[in-house]
């Protein structure tokens, strides 16, 4: 029999007083209980209980050995209350990806607002736009722009965002006579519905964040595509147009139980993308 359970047996035969009562408490036969005592004692090459019809008492060696039984019985209990209490509020690390369009414009701002209120848990951010392995990295949460090809995680539809095409809001350079600057997952030639008409653009300028491109667009070296989500926060940006529609998803590895902090960070980004949403029908 497995070691833990001959000690989880023996610590119940001592602390319920006698074998019957420690069977009826497990739900058990007597005869059962006491073969796994007789077993025990065998293994051991020890008497760990003295026994009359009437009482029990422990041996010198059956007294050490409970002891053991004891920490062992109050270690375990901690760790199944130290899991469940992870169940009840967030506690640990929680390691988040996200996109530079979305970290510091919805995620760190729903993250804020909703759990800055669990003292026990502390993020891990990383920011990046190219899509990391979630196991690798270990990455409880990952948002990410288009839907994920990867079948192998859960992943769910938060919300969605338009990508507009932008100048600097001071700009007089006519809008075919623009440089245009490309962000990274962007081709060299571009063709955007303007006012109906269908206008092609060539990547003059090229960057690979989107930070990039807001700063050069707002220094007036160019037009290119901004996401609608971050254009409150610079308001040297003026929309020309909505180019496209993005929709943004949630991925996780977990396939079972997903831990409290996922579900409650995954809630709070899909509040803050609802709030846009509303923000931007209201503008």
């Amino acid at each position: 029999m497995n070691k833990l359970r001959q000690m989880s047996l023996f610590l119940n035969i001592v602390e319920a007083g006698s074998i019957t009562k420690a069977a009826d408490k497990l739900n058990l036969s007597k005869s059962v209980l006491s073969q796994h005592l007789k077993q025990l004692e065998s293994d051991l090459s020890f008497t760990l209980l003295k026994r009359t019809t009437r009482r029990q008492t422990l041996t010198p060696a059956g007294e050490k050995f409970y002891q053991h039984c004891l920490k062992m019985h109050t270690i375990a209990e901690q760790a199944w209350s130290e899991v469940l209490e992870q169940q009840e509020q967030p506690i640990g690390t929680l390691t988040i990806t996200a996109p530079h369009a979305l970290m510091n414009t919805i995620v760190i701002p729903a993250l804020s607002s909703q759990l800055s209120q669990y003292q026990k848990l502390s993020f891990n951010l990383i920011c990046e736009d190219h899509h990391l392995d979630l196991m690798q990295h270990d990455i409880d949460l990952a948002i990410r722009v288009g839907e994920s090809p990867d079948s192998n995680y859960k992943q769910r539809k938060l919300g969605q965002f338009s990508d507009v095409l932008c100048q600097n809001v001071g700009s007089t350079v006519p809008l075919n006579q623009a440089c245009y600057i490309a962000n990274h997952w962007q081709g060299t030639h571009m063709q955007h519905q303007i006012k109906g008409e269908n206008i092609e653009f060539h990547a003059v300028h090229r960057t690979n964040t989107i930070h990039q491109t807001i700063a050069m667009i707002e220094q007036g070296l160019g037009i290119g595509v901004v996401p609608d989500l971050m254009l409150t926060q610079h308001p040297s940006l003026q929309a020309i147009e909505a180019i496209s529609n993005a929709n943004i998803y949630a991925l996780h590895p977990y396939s079972a139980s997903v831990p409290i902090g996922v579900t409650l960070a995954q809630q709070a980004i899909e509040q803050q993308l609802i709030q846009h949403a509303s923000h931007s029908a209201s503008n």
